[in-house]
């Protein structure tokens, strides 16, 4: 790698590792912790790539790009930040930026970037289309969507959302329920150059049942904005046909398309369950959203963020004690990001201190379930198999400590409400049937309800 980098970082650190690193990479480095400076050796022709953080002492790095791309259209510039959202990436897509990279970085893809970025700058010598202030437009404020996080996946994601999000292309969204697909479908829609105009989402019975005029209507409500169609994966071979149908049919200056599925489409296209026209039309472009149990170290800056928009909420403030936070961890939140916001809204409503200490947090998500469908136990495993696998993950969530005292009865008790429910739910709420099942005395089985405080239904169910 050979040429000139110009870097601007206020963490000493930072600037000591990367000009350490680019100059045994065979590169001149300047490097300073002031965007004067940066800005002082840009207008003197200095340097062919530059490495600049967002927030500076003295201004804002993504600020100074339509700047620089005045004074040399053909300077790349890597965004490096600590600001982990997805409005980060997004702005400094906006403003052009060559690439963008969160803190803490991974400084061998750096420089791997870096060289692409010096290898491919004599050729991008075009025009920055700014506006005549040269100041960068400012999309909506991103205060309630928790798009939130550091992990390799996530920062992924936000670079293909700021990079599709002014195209026309439709583009799939997947992933697990409670991933935040649908904030995804409102950050393309909300970001974008569509975001004056509407943003209509519609589930498949929306795509109309037998009704001509309903597929025409959803277009037209959405005009020129963004139409999303949500459960892809649940339309029957009608819906579908319709669907094919609108993409076909979309006027030029109608609305951008965007679809939702729950998990993967591969099975349904192999079985002939989904049609094969619509999902090459649809996945131009496909955005997978992670589960949380594969992006860990996101979980405690979510927890943060939901903590502190329930206090704006309630104006009770609450933090997690370092023991809690490495039970939420460890967790596998089933229910992925929607779950953890539950917990911490329903942690900061009942709370009575201000920290979140072990003991409560366990309360909380004892009693939710604790692994996914996807990671289930195998097929034809044994009962007490599973109960083994849930009863190691238990101890598994406590790390080096044992639980707390009481194991036995806690864990019977897990066991026992569940049995007791569901045998009432399969034998109608009739409390003499449910006993003469489970064999155990009539009265025995009164009391147990009324000791776990369990609902009896009268619901129809297998007799």
């Amino acid at each position: 790698m050979d040429g000139t980098v110009l870097v601007a970082d206020d963490d000493r650190t930072i600037r000591t590792v990367l000009t350490q690193a680019l100059t045994r990479a065979g590169c001149r480095v300047h490097a300073t912790s002031s965007l004067t400076t940066l800005m002082r050796w840009v207008e003197e022709g200095k340097g062919d790539l530059v490495v600049s953080d967002v927030i500076m002492p003295d201004g804002n790095g993504i600020e100074m790009l339509p700047r620089i791309r005045a004074l040399r259209p053909g300077l790349p510039v890597i965004v490096i930040s600590a600001q982990n959202t997805i409005m980060t990436a997004i702005q400094a897509t906006e403003a052009e930026a060559w690439d963008y990279l969160p803190k803490p970085f991974d400084l061998p893809d750096l420089l791997k970037r870096a060289a692409k970025a010096m290898e491919a700058s004599p050729r991008r010598n075009r025009t920055p289309a700014t506006p005549p202030s040269g100041e960068v437009l400012d999309p909506p404020a991103e205060t309630d969507l928790p798009l939130v996080g550091r992990t390799p996946s996530m920062q992924t994601l936000y670079r293909l959302v700021a990079r599709v999000m002014n195209t026309d292309m439709p583009v799939l969204i997947t992933g697990e329920s409670g991933t935040g697909k649908s904030l995804i479908a409102r950050a393309l829609h909300d970001f974008s150059d569509r975001r004056a105009q509407p943003f209509v989402l519609a589930a498949g019975q929306d795509l109309g049942q037998g009704d001509p005029t309903a597929v025409p209507g959803l277009v037209a409500r959405a005009r020129g904005g963004t139409l999303v169609i949500d459960g892809l994966g649940d339309l029957d071979g009608a819906a579908q046909a319709r669907l094919v149908r609108l993409l076909d049919s979309l006027p030029e200056n109608g609305p951008r398309l965007l679809a939702i599925a729950e998990g993967d489409l591969s099975a349904a296209l192999e079985e002939g369950g989904f049609r094969q026209d619509l999902y090459y039309r649809l996945a131009g472009m496909t955005l997978h959203v992670p589960p949380l149990r594969e992006r860990i170290e996101d979980i405690p800056l979510l927890a943060e963020h939901f903590l502190a928009r329930a206090a704006r909420d309630t104006g009770a403030v609450r933090r997690i004690a370092p023991q809690a936070m490495e039970l939420i961890r460890h967790y596998t939140w089933p229910g992925n990001v929607r779950q953890l916001e539950n917990t911490m809204r329903r942690l900061v409503v009942t709370g009575q201190t201000e920290e979140i200490g072990r003991s409560e947090m366990e309360s909380a998500l004892t009693g939710q379930p604790a692994v996914t469908q996807a990671s289930g136990g195998a097929p034809g495993e044994k009962l007490g198999e599973s109960v083994a696998r849930h009863l190691r993950r238990y101890f598994e969530l406590h790390g080096d400590e044992l639980p707390p005292p009481g194991l036995y009865d806690r864990i019977l008790r897990e066991v026992e409400a569940p049995l007791i429910e569901i045998a009432l739910e399969y034998t109608s709420g009739n409390q003499a049937r449910c006993a003469e099942l489970m064999g155990i005395n009539r009265n025995t089985l009164r009391k147990k309800i009324n000791d776990l405080d369990i609902r009896v239904t009268r619901r129809r169910k297998l007799m």
